[in-house]
């Protein structure tokens, strides 16, 4: 079991890493200034990119030779990427397919 105050320090670390990395964008970048362009940029590249190496990542141990052939992950892929172009809304397409994932595998597959 971790010590006390050790536990207390990383709390703290963790709280002022996270306090530090929200507050440095107002720190960094003037109010009355538009932000650079390669930072406009990287807030349009970066979240597709950051999806896409998640989806490889979730894939990378789907065997699509063998058992359900990965027709559940398939299939919840789709309806994530439907179901956030029809609504707009990240958590609701992460939490509707992760739930239909579920029910999918605990009693289908």
């Amino acid at each position: 079991m971790i010590p006390f105050t050790q536990s207390l320090i990383i709390v703290i670390a963790a709280a002022l890493t996270t306090a530090g990395v929200r507050y440095l964008p107002f720190v960094l970048f003037d109010h009355g200034k538009e932000p650079p362009k390669w930072i406009k940029y990287l807030g349009d590249v970066l979240p597709p990119a950051i999806m896409s190496v998640l989806i490889i990542y979730c894939l990378r141990n789907v065997n699509f030779l063998a058992g359900s052939r990965g027709i559940p992950e398939l299939l919840c892929i789709a309806v994530a990427v439907l179901l956030h172009i029809w609504k707009r809304n990240v958590l609701l397409s992460i939490c509707v397919s992760t739930v239909l994932y579920m029910i999918l595998v605990q009693t289908i597959f």
